[in-house]
C-alpha cells in the first residue's frame, strides 16, 4: 500500500473536497392533491403517484 512522503496541507485537502456537499434534493407538486413531493416518490400525504392510487392511506380520525 502507498505511503505519503510528505503531509499534504490542509488547503490542499480542503480544495479535493470543495465539491463534496448536499444538494436539494428536486421536488415536484402532486397532481392530485398539490402539495410538494420528491420526483419518483408516491405522495406522503394522499398516496397517489403519477396520478393513480399507489397505497392506501388511513383517514384522519
Amino acid at each position: 500500500m502507498a505511503h505519503p512522503k510528505h503531509k499534504h496541507s490542509s488547503t490542499r485537502r480542503d480544495k479535493r473536497r470543495t465539491h463534496y456537499k448536499a444538494t436539494k434534493p428536486t421536488t415536484m407538486a402532486c397532481s392530485n392533491c398539490g402539495s410538494t413531493v420528491e420526483y419518483h416518490r408516491v405522495c406522503p400525504e394522499c398516496g397517489y403517484y403519477r396520478g393513480k392510487p399507489a397505497i392506501e392511506k388511513k383517514a384522519a380520525s
